[in-house]
């Protein structure tokens, strides 16, 4: 290949030589361009046959750069030019398409009827009712806090899932908090603290993760004093320990270097410029009954806000010890936030991403039978976390176990997100995912977050018309009996329980 491209490097010459000759180009200045090009083609082709780095340039020199370019964008050729509307991962065209359309607050509605195939193995459908209702307009909300806690939380049905500032950008952050603001929903920090941007008058849950951004001594371990100063800000609405997420369990948290600025690296106590790995497990506890004293002391240094805990169910003989300990001691967490191995992130090992922790539906039936067995499911609510964008999702994850459910990627497509695969790279197109001020500049709050207060408005909405259509009034009434193969679902997820759970202290 080398001996092909100098040939025809020489080849080439020597026609534009001629050419000058015999048509004159030189008055043109047109041979002088085509002999420029011809120059700078052999510096890299003698640059690429020199380099010993890639193998796929010393041997096709020049003509090997075109397999990078197409690498680079892969993704878009794929997107744009490939994919059909329903196979797109990790989200369809056609639930991309709903959520910009909801958030733009025009016609979401979709012709010529659906475009999967019902009729395979993986459908799963709402049973409807023929006696359908007219449900209430109005959001429906669950309060959540049991008998310990003195400042429950009445939250909205629908809720922006845990993402950092570091993770997303100031502009993001800013236009989901606004938008909670005025849709009266709640947003979620992510592990990486409470930055201004989230100061915005919207509702907030602090996640509380293994590196205890925000609240974190000098050496990485928990801070109680600068807890309880943050605990009570008026917006904090819950507290949320993040034992582990979906995309990466059993793995830390990651921000990338180039994404830890100044203002972020203050925010959460690091060095800046250096990639943040949180610990894959917390420090200030080790088992259940520790768990369970440090929900205890975080409800009192928030003044009685209700406190939860965030997990993938992998090993579920944990869960169940966690489950036979609150019995035992009879402290219940106000919630539990179930992540499905299917959940998001920014930057996960691909290995973590594809192959660790149980998928969100049966996990969720798990969750929900063995609170009953244990007979305290009535004073922990579940929040579902893991892909729930479209109304149905979350009617579907209510009917098989949660009370109310939580997305990130949903409310990212209503700011812009088009799915570029770019999160990790600080190169995000639409200024959500990155904190390169020329391309966070794009992103308008103002714009966005009416576009965020759209989304969940319509979505509930569509919601409610589901659950008018199922014959209920309210989704507290939802069952795994109303979706098609949901009996089959509760089977599949009854592999993953142990044989016998034993509920004796």
């Amino acid at each position: 290949m080398r001996k092909v491209f100098f040939g025809s490097l020489v080849l080439l010459s020597l026609l534009t030589f001629f050419l000058m000759w015999y048509f004159q180009f030189v008055q043109f200045k047109l041979g002088y361009f085509i002999l420029g090009i011809l120059v700078i083609l052999f510096a890299i082709g003698i640059y690429d046959i020199n380099q010993k780095t890639h193998a796929i340039l010393r041997n096709f020199p020049v003509l090997g750069h075109f397999r990078y370019l197409l690498e680079k964008i892969s993704p878009e050729i794929q997107q744009y030019f490939i994919e059909t509307n329903t196979d797109g991962r990790p989200f369809s065209r056609n639930l991309r398409s709903l959520v910009y359309t909801r958030a733009k607050n025009v016609n979401d509605t979709h012709p010529f009827g659906t475009q999967k195939d019902i009729s395979g193995e993986d459908y799963i459908g709402l049973r409807h009712s023929i006696y359908a209702i007219h449900t209430q307009d109005e959001d429906p909300r669950v309060t959540i806090g049991n008998d310990s806690c003195k400042q429950p939380y009445s939250a909205s049905i629908f809720n922006i899932s845990a993402m950092s500032f570091g993770s997303l950008s100031s502009n993001a952050i800013k236009a989901l908090n606004l938008g909670a603001k005025k849709g009266g929903f709640c947003h979620n920090t992510g592990e990486g603290g409470i930055s201004e941007h989230h100061r915005e008058g919207g509702d907030l849950v602090w996640q509380i993760g293994t590196g205890y951004f925000g609240c974190r001594d000098d050496h990485g371990n928990f801070s109680e004093e600068k807890f309880a100063e943050k605990a009570n800000w008026p917006e904090v609405k819950m507290i949320e320990i993040k034992i582990s997420q979906g995309a990466k369990p059993g793995h830390g948290g990651v921000l990338p270097g180039v994404k830890n600025t100044a203002e972020i690296a203050a925010i959460r106590g690091v060095l800046q410029g250096t990639t943040i790995l949180s610990p894959p497990a917390h420090s200030a506890f080790t088992n259940a009954t520790e768990l369970l004293e440090f929900i205890t002391r975080l409800r009192e240094l928030s003044g009685g806000k209700p406190v939860g805990f965030k997990l993938c169910i992998g090993r579920t003989e944990e869960f169940t010890a966690i489950c036979k300990e609150i019995v035992a001691k009879n402290v219940y967490p106000d919630f539990i936030t179930v992540d499905g191995a299917e959940g998001g992130t920014g930057a996960a090992p691909l290995e973590f991403s594809d192959s660790v922790g149980l998928p969100l539906e049966p996990a969720l039936i798990f969750v929900r039978i063995t609170l009953e067995k244990f007979q305290i499911r009535s004073q922990i609510k579940i929040i579902a976390s893991g892909k729930a964008i479209s109304a149905f999702a979350i009617l579907k994850n209510i009917a098989l176990g949660a009370d109310l459910c939580n997305s990130g990627r949903g409310f990212m497509f209503s700011i812009g997100c088009i799915q570029a695969l770019r999160c990790n790279t600080n190169e995000c197109p639409t200024g959500v995912a990155t904190q390169k001020a020329s391309l966070v500049r794009g992103l308008v709050i103002t714009d966005k977050s009416e576009r965020v207060y759209n989304f969940h408005k319509n979505t509930v909405h569509a919601v409610q018309e589901l659950l008018g259509a199922s014959g209920h009034k309210h989704t507290s009434e939802l069952s795994a009996s109303d979706l098609v193969k949901g009996d089959e679902m509760i089977k599949l997820a009854n592999r993953y329980l142990p044989d016998s759970v034993n509920t004796q202290v």
